[in-house]
């Protein structure tokens, strides 16, 4: 099993303990890039690509991502068929 199987697979399973990073790196493998609107945009960051973007919050002060937000992104995933519901 890949690398990026391993993270798609420990997001699948909505671990009470998924980072930032994790996301960053997991948003990164599908082809999306980091888009911080500067000092006015607050904790809002947005992955976009070239034709797609999603707002997420980023969390704070800890840097786990919170349960509902996981759902929410894995929602997104599977209906934009970036992951196979199981």
């Amino acid at each position: 099993m890949s690398t990026k199987d391993k993270l798609i697979e420990r997001f699948e399973n909505l671990p009470k303990d998924f980072t930032w990073q994790e996301l960053v790196r997991l948003f990164g493998l599908f082809g999306y890039t980091v888009n911080n609107q500067g000092k006015t945009s607050g904790s809002r960051v947005m992955f976009e690509t070239e034709n797609d973007m999603y707002i997420v919050h980023r969390p704070h002060p800890a840097n786990v991502i919170k349960e509902y937000a996981m759902k929410q992104i894995l929602e997104y995933f599977i209906e934009k068929k970036l992951i196979n519901k199981k």
